[in-house]
């Protein structure tokens, strides 16, 4: 009878963790499988690392640039051992607030192992057999590896172990140019090694616009970008050949792979009777499988694979499994994204294709550039923009900023797409100068200005001011 639970999760990542907590808080029976480690791809392979990786990579390139701002440096040197160290210490900064210990402190029993379900409600873990009322599948994904010829024949590196990585390499190739790659090749290339991006799409979900701007400054770092695609690996010495479709050959002693991911479906689903496809689980708006009782979140679903929606989804399931009316919505109209290089590219809603895709000729845009923002200015963020995707009286649609701190400026536009805050009420707010939040006001004000200007109301309200006295 020990064994048997109100619910079990299996999958101990951002996702997984975020659904257990709330019904463990709350005094239900709650277990959480994890096969690995406790924590997920965010914490040990993913978020976390990479973003320690691009802190690291922005110092030595500041460095680097110091002169042009009245500073005399030395060219920076890189200690890969010791950025490796950098990196791992964040990993444990993070984890140490998510270990067995911690969890098993919130009121969810931790197992360790692999979980293969028996039947829709029993799973075997190990030499356990456990029994649950509901269970949420949160087993996340896994890098995704191209079919590519010789591939398997070559040490090639995923974001899985990157991070461990204590050598720079001379010539990084990545095979994907994608969030993941681009990313990466811009921290390589700061950190002093040649880097080469292979890709048929380049950041081929956000606005060409923002394409652009990352593109030119790769270019002007000295990252090399190949649109093209890999056929053929070969392995020479010390050193890998990539074949490419147009006919070229490109040399390099390390490869990363970073063209996607691989939903973690190997649980014996069938035994459940639990639909799947390769892309993943399909769930409905509830998060629930076709499986009423069996729920299932984050990267194995069929759905965005960002750490933040999973998180998302976490929070909605853990009501959602608990609570008998009144589900929550997993499954919003809008997930935002941000892709962490130098300038970011952070975007919510809809793009400028989708949006006429919908809404057709009655859409509008309007680009601010962040050359006209006080702060951006202050500190030479002047080549990027914010793209607003809009129709009728400002109604919304979409936004993409490209800029130093795109990311955490686009909350304020999230408000506005979201239809919780309107946008003469956000620039009523005072902002704080000078903030790159006050850009954001600024950029917002000059295109309702725009839009106020050239409406009959605004050509009315020019013709009376002119014949004032």
């Amino acid at each position: 009878m020990s064994d048997i639970y109100d619910l079990i999760v299996i999958g101990a990542g951002s996702a997984g963790l975020t659904a257990a907590a709330f019904n463990g808080e709350l005094g239900r029976k709650v277990a959480v499988i994890e096969r690995e480690q406790v924590g997920g791809d965010c914490t040990w392979t993913g978020c976390m690392p990479s973003k320690a990786l691009l802190h690291v990579a922005k110092i030595a390139h500041n460095i680097r640039i110091a002169g042009d701002y009245g500073i005399t440096t030395s060219p920076p040197e890189t200690d890969m051992e010791k950025v490796h160290d950098y990196i791992h210490s964040v990993i444990q900064g993070v984890y140490k607030h998510e270990t067995p210990e911690k969890v098993t402190e919130r009121g969810i029993e931790v197992v360790l192992g692999d979980a293969k379900f028996i039947d829709q409600h029993t799973i075997q873990v190990g030499d356990r057999t456990m029994k649950s009322k509901k269970f949420v599948i949160a087993t996340g994904g896994r890098p995704a590896t191209p079919p590519i010829p010789g591939l398997d024949t070559v040490p090639y590196k995923t974001n899985r172990n990157f991070f461990d990585n204590k050598v720079l390499p001379d010539h990084l190739m990545i095979i994907g140019a994608g969030p993941i790659g681009m990313e990466m090749g811009q921290s390589y290339n700061r950190l002093g090694a040649k880097v080469t991006i292979i890709g048929q799409h380049i950041m081929q979900n956000d606005e060409p616009e923002a394409v652009e701007v990352i593109r030119d400054t790769f270019e002007k770092e000295g990252v090399i970008m190949i649109q093209s695609t890999v056929t053929e690996v070969e392995k020479d010495g010390d050193n890998i050949i990539l074949k490419l479709e147009n006919g070229d050959s490109i040399t390099g002693d390390m490869v990363l792979v970073a063209v996607g991911r691989t939903p973690n479906v190997e649980l014996d689903l069938e035994k459940a009777n639990i639909e799947y496809t390769k892309r993943g689980i399909p769930v409905n708006d509830k998060l629930q499988t076709n499986v009423p009782h069996i729920y299932a979140i984050g990267d194995v679903t069929t759905g965005a694979k960002f750490t933040h929606y999973a998180g998302y989804q976490g929070s909605a399931v853990g009501r959602n499994v608990l609570l008998p009316v009144g589900k929550t919505s997993g499954i919003p109209k809008y997930v935002p994204w941000v892709t962490f290089t130098d300038p970011e590219v952070a975007h919510a809603g809809l793009t400028e294709e989708q949006a006429r895709e919908q809404y057709g000729s009655d859409v509008k845009t309007f680009m601010f550039s962040l050359a006209d923002g006080d702060r951006s200015v202050a500190e030479s963020d002047v080549e990027g923009f914010i793209k607003f995707v809009y129709r009728n009286t400002l109604d919304l649609l979409g936004v993409t900023i490209v800029g130093d701190r795109a990311g955490d400026m686009l909350i304020e536009y999230q408000l506005l797409i979201e239809n919780k805050i309107s946008a003469r009420d956000l620039i009523g707010i005072i902002h704080a100068y000078p903030t790159y939040s006050d850009v954001a006001r600024k950029a917002l004000s000059k295109v309702m200005i725009e839009e106020l200007m050239s409406s009959s109301v605004g050509k009315i309200a020019k013709k009376a001011i002119n014949i004032l006295p």
